[in-house]
C-alpha cells in the first residue's frame, strides 16, 4: 500500500490580512471551509500571545463548524495553556514564540527548557489531545523530547527551505532531516514537518518515508491570492502525492 502524508493548512494568514485593516472580512471561518471543501486532512493555526492574525473567537468558530481536525501552535505559557484546555483542539503542536519575530524562527531548545515544558505537559495529561513539539532536526533535541513522554515531533524545515532559495547547502540541510526523521522513528516518534514548504521544495521532504504529516500555510495563502485557495492546495496535494513512495 502506497504510504500517505496528512496535509495541514495553517490559514493564519488570512487573519492577517483581515486585521491589517481591522475589517470582518476576509473570514477565517470561510477559508477553514475551503479547507476541508479541498481534501486537506487538518487545519493548523497559530494562536500568538500578541493575537497578531487567529484569535479565540476564530478557534471557536472552527472547532464548532469544521469537521477536521484543529491542530492548535502555541507557546508553552500558562495563557495560552489555559486556552488550550478550554477549547481542547485535536491535537497542539508547542512552538518557540519571540514578539520581536516575523515568523516561527526555528524549533523549541527542549534541553534548555525541560523542566518547564514537563511541568507545562501536565496540564494535559487528563485531556484526549495529541501533543507535538516543534523541533530543529538535532539528534541530541529528539533524546531530550524523548524524555518528555510525547510521542509526535514535528521538525522544522525553515533552514532547508531558505538553502533551497540560495541554492546552496540544500543536500546538507536535507540529509540533516533525514537523519532526524530516521533516529525518531526508531524512538517511536511520529515524524512531523513544516515551516518554508512550497511546490518547489516539498517534493523532497515529502518523499522521506518516515514523515507522516505536512503543515503548510504562508505559501498556500499567498499562492492562493492568485490561484484560488482551493486550487492552491489540490495542486500541493497533488505534488505531495506524487513525492511519496
Amino acid at each position: 500500500m502506497k504510504r500517505y502524508v496528512r496535509l495541514g493548512i495553517n490559514i493564519d494568514h488570512v487573519a492577517t490580512l483581515r486585521n491589517a485593516r481591522g475589517e470582518n472580512y476576509p473570514e477565517v471561518i470561510e477559508a477553514a471551509k475551503i479547507v476541508e471543501k479541498s481534501g486537506a486532512d487538518l487545519i493548523t493555526v497559530h494562536l500568538r500571545e500578541d493575537r497578531r492574525h487567529i484569535n479565540e473567537k476564530d478557534l471557536e468558530n472552527i472547532l464548532n463548524k469544521i469537521s477536521i481536525p484543529l491542530n492548535l501552535e502555541i507557546a508553552t505559557n500558562t495563557e495560552m495553556v489555559n486556552i488550550a484546555t478550554k477549547f481542547k483542539p485535536n491535537s497542539i503542536c508547542f512552538v518557540p514564540e519571540n514578539r520581536q519575530e516575523i515568523t516561527t524562527e526555528g524549533g523549541l531548545d527542549v534541553i534548555k527548557n525541560f523542566d518547564h515544558i514537563k511541568k507545562i505537559l501536565t496540564n494535559f495529561s487528563d485531556l484526549d489531545i495529541n501533543l507535538a513539539i516543534f523541533l530543529d532536526p538535532d539528534i541530541d533535541q529528539i533524546i531530550a523530547t524523548q524524555k518528555l513522554g510525547i510521542d509526535t515531533i514535528e521538525f522544522h524545515t525553515g533552514s532547508y527551505a531558505n538553502a533551497f532559495l540560495t541554492e546552496r547547502n540544500i543536500e546538507l540541510e536535507l540529509e540533516k532531516i533525514r537523519e532526524s526523521t530516521n533516529f525518531a522513528k526508531k524512538l517511536g516518534f511520529n515524524c512531523h514537518a513544516g515551516h518554508g514548504l512550497t511546490f518547489d521544495n516539498v517534493s523532497s521532504i515529502a518523499s522521506i518515508k518516515e514523515i507522516v504529516e505536512l503543515n503548510i500555510g504562508h505559501f498556500i495563502i499567498g499562492n492562493a491570492i492568485f490561484n484560488g485557495l482551493e486550487n492552491s492546495i489540490i495542486k500541493m496535494r497533488n505534488i505531495i502525492s506524487k513525492a511519496v513512495k
